[in-house]
């Protein structure tokens, strides 16, 4: 076992003044130039691949979380985010044309730049320690952003290691990470910021959001949701048993973007029951408890409120089942729910808990999935085509996997997010440099245009009015019933019935002559 750096809380004496020390260096300009961020972002790689065995002690300590799925969902994730970020980095900051209304805008050089926002307060979350607080830290240095890194206190093995990691890798005067809990955010939220980015819940969210607008500073949120699951008659019930299975099992439950319930064809509950029974086993040949590879909840707060929802609820536990709070274990539990109102449907279980209500039909599914939560983080539809284009017609959330369990989610370079109450905003990949980035529209007025802008200057004249008309106004190419009169009727209105006309006669005229030439 390694010996891992000890979890201390920040002095709010130090925390009272980062935040100026930070802002300080980012307007020395330090972080502008693409080489400072491409150097702090490989030093931030090397120093994860040296610290992998801190980092995957920790996350064990933390939440008994598996080797295995450390590194897939934590280590290698941020690890390749780096790699993914600095091949593309000048690219993603270089200027951009803009997109021309009219032809004589291009002699304004209009373009848009990609200014870094200022200073980032970064909050993590606990779930998984490393990559929802490294991820959003890799896309602010990515932007140029000076930034605090404050982790979450439930995770605290994983806090001190990313302190560590931090301390040592990069460029202290610009990018810092701070310990403590509520009284220490607080205080952080005190400060002004250029931007806050928080991943958590959406109590704490809201918290947040408030407090940012009274200094109108730029939030992005991703929180969790009740994500609804949807199985049709036409789905495979092993692919979805299998998959939903897998989904709710990562990391025991504690993914803000797994289904928090299932909403499945009354035709397929037997089979699907059978099979996820069957995919249990497999996955856990000795039991879940004396598995390996099957974490644990991260404190005895989170296990209680966890527990007291299995507890409340009026369904039918059907697999599953036992607890240990002692050893903060809890078994992949399926649960037959009826009443909407139920514990495991109206709150975010973030844990080992599969309820699933059974429907009539693909209208019910789609009916209640927009009732219990009508912009859910994550959707996962299983069936046919037919009936998942349906339920992606009619429905809406942050993300969508079709026959799967949040595969969306795995995509580094995918761009990941919430909308409306599972949260504004998206990150990763481009969209994470993006997310710290402003971008700013500049133009470049020559001199030698003088006489063009001419007729922008009092005193206005007929001629000066005619002459603005010529140099922006568009022709449309619809009519006045918003129907599109094609390429015919946008020429027409080009040049004007008599000229067509005209055009028309000499090109007759012309196509006449030509033939009787070659007879």
């Amino acid at each position: 076992m390694v010996e891992l750096p000890p979890f201390e809380h920040t002095s709010l004496d130090t925390l009272a003044t980062v935040g100026d020390t930070l802002r300080a260096s980012f307007l020395s300009h330090k972080t502008r130039p693409i080489e400072f961020r491409l150097v702090q972002l490989r030093k931030l790689y090397w120093a994860l691949k040296d610290n992998a065995e801190l980092i995957t002690e920790a996350c064990k300590l933390d939440l008994g979380k598996p080797s295995f799925e450390t590194y897939l969902t934590e280590l290698s994730w941020c690890m390749n985010d780096i790699i993914f970020m600095q091949k593309n980095l000048a690219r993603f900051a270089a200027d951009e044309s803009a997109p021309d209304i009219s032809f004589s805008n291009k002699f304004f050089a209009p373009k848009i730049r990609k200014d870094p926002l200022g200073t980032a307060l970064i909050i993590g979350a606990f779930n998984f320690p490393i990559q929802l607080s490294l991820g959003p830290l890799i896309g602010a240095i990515s932007a140029g952003c000076t930034a605090v890194l404050k982790p979450s206190e439930a995770s605290p093995h994983a806090a001190a290691v990313m302190q560590k990691i931090v301390a040592e890798s990069l460029d202290p005067s610009c990018y810092t990470v701070l310990q403590g809990a509520v009284p220490e955010t607080s205080a952080l939220l005190d400060q002004k910021w250029d931007k806050i980015f928080y991943t958590g819940s959406a109590n704490v969210g809201t918290i947040i959001a408030k407090k940012a607008a009274e200094t109108l500073t730029p939030v992005t949120l991703e929180l969790g949701g009740r994500n609804p699951a949807i199985i049709t008659k036409h789905a495979d019930p092993r692919l979805a048993a299998r998959r939903l299975l897998w989904a709710k099992t990562l990391n025991a439950g504690q993914v803000c973007v797994s289904q928090n319930f299932t909403l499945i064809d009354k035709e397929m509950v037997d089979p699907f029951l059978r099979e996820m029974k069957i995919c249990l086993s497999e996955f856990y040949p000795e039991g879940a408890r004396k598995s390996p590879d099957y974490a644990r909840i991260v404190n005895a707060r989170q296990f209680q409120r966890v527990k007291k929802m299995l507890d409340e609820t009026s369904g039918n536990i059907v697999l599953g089942g036992t607890m240990d709070e002692a050893d903060l274990f809890i078994e992949p539990t399926v649960v037959q729910v009826t009443d909407l109102n139920d514990s495991l449907i109206k709150d975010e279980s973030f844990g080992p808990l599969l309820p699933i209500i059974a429907v009539d039909d693909l209208d019910e599914a789609i009916k209640i999935a927009n009732q219990v939560h009508d912009t859910p983080l994550g959707l996962y539809p299983f069936g046919n085509k037919a009936e998942v284009d349906k339920v992606i017609a009619q429905t809406r959330s942050g993300g969508v996997s079709i026959n799967d369990g949040y595969f969306h989610a795995s995509i580094p370079t995918l761009a990941f997010g919430g909308v409306g109450t599972s949260g504004s905003g998206a990150y990763r990949g481009k969209a994470s440099f993006e997310v710290f980035s402003h971008r700013r529209s500049v133009t470049s007025t020559p001199a030698w245009i003088e006489s063009m802008l001419d007729a922008r200057y009092p005193p206005y004249t007929l001629k000066k009015g005619n002459q603005l008309k010529k140099m922006q106004e568009l022709t449309p190419d619809f009519d006045r019933q918003g129907r599109s009169i094609g390429w015919g009727g946008w020429l027409m209105g080009l040049l004007g019935v008599k000229s067509l006309a005209v055009a028309v006669v000499a090109i007759g005229i012309r196509l006449y002559l030509q033939r009787r030439s070659r007879l």
